[in-house]
């Protein structure tokens, strides 16, 4: 159990689903969002329009809310049912299971997955079999664009077609996330829990801008018990200079916050500062 520990949380699509697994566990919640997602639909018609032509040979869905919007748009131009049957009859692969369950709702197969911890190189290794040489191969991306995963696929010779339906920006005041940044480093804080890259990135952007990176670096490398819902997360905060001390086994917000609390469990009593 979090035995009343303060935990700071940089969720912001899931903020109450984060803070009620803090409350439920016996922790404080600190929520933060460091992201804001910003809708982009100017690309989505011309996307749909080949989709339904058949055009794709392989649509490949990064995350759960890029299908969730593509198919919600979908149904707001009256085209939702010719979309499912295109997908239907593509190779369809999914990057983790968020985007797998909203496909699988509308009864839409997913032919490639990959292994645990669905990082861009387990997607590629479970591309690995597919002929992909001049195929048009659709890629509908998360806030960012993948990069490695596109230069990857292009040089098998893959013609891409790229959908951004959303963009992961700053937050409009940043104020509450540079003022996160002042409660980490006068330790007011006891853990913070990090669900995508991007949280590290705007965290430390909040930093850098009140001249205190290397204040937060310290901090969440002594006093701050630093959870990360998995390696993507854990490679980002560490290029920073930042050890992560929670991993779950499982690459989800709910096991992190879990084994944040069974981290708390089984060190208490060591003394302050000593995380690893």
């Amino acid at each position: 159990m979090l035995k009343g520990r303060r935990v700071a949380l940089l969720e912001a699509r899931l903020r109450e689903e984060a803070a009620a697994l803090v409350v439920n566990l016996g922790g404080i919640p600190d929520s933060v969002p460091a992201v804001r997602e910003v809708i982009h639909l100017d690309q989505i018609g011309q996307f749909l329009d080949d989709l339904i032509a058949g055009k794709p040979s392989v649509v490949i869905f990064l995350t759960g809310v890029g299908v969730s919007t593509l198919l919600g748009e979908a149904s707001r131009r009256g085209c939702l049912e010719a979309t499912l049957s295109a997908l239907r009859m593509t190779t369809v692969a999914c990057r983790g299971p968020k985007p797998m369950s909203v496909l699988r709702q509308h009864d839409v197969p997913v032919h490639i997955a990959p292994a645990e911890p669905y990082r861009t190189k387990e997607l590629l290794d479970a591309l690995a079999a597919e002929d992909l040489h001049d195929k048009t191969v659709a890629i509908v991306h998360y806030g960012q664009p993948n990069r490695p995963l596109v230069d990857a696929l292009s040089a098998r010779g893959a013609r891409l077609e790229e959908l951004h339906l959303y963009e992961w920006t700053m937050p409009e005041d940043v104020e509450p996330l540079q003022s996160l940044v002042r409660r980490l480093i006068e330790g007011e804080v006891d853990a913070i829990g990090f669900t995508n890259e991007i949280q590290c990135r705007h965290l430390f952007r909040a930093a850098a801008e009140l001249g205190l990176t290397d204040q937060l670096v310290i901090a969440l490398n002594t006093d701050t018990v630093v959870a990360v819902v998995g390696p993507v997360c854990a490679e980002a905060l560490h290029a920073f200079g930042v050890t992560a001390d929670v991993i779950p086994a499982r690459p989800r917000m709910e096991p992190m916050i879990a084994a944040l609390a069974e981290y708390f469990e089984l060190t208490d009593g060591l003394p302050d500062g000593e995380h690893g």
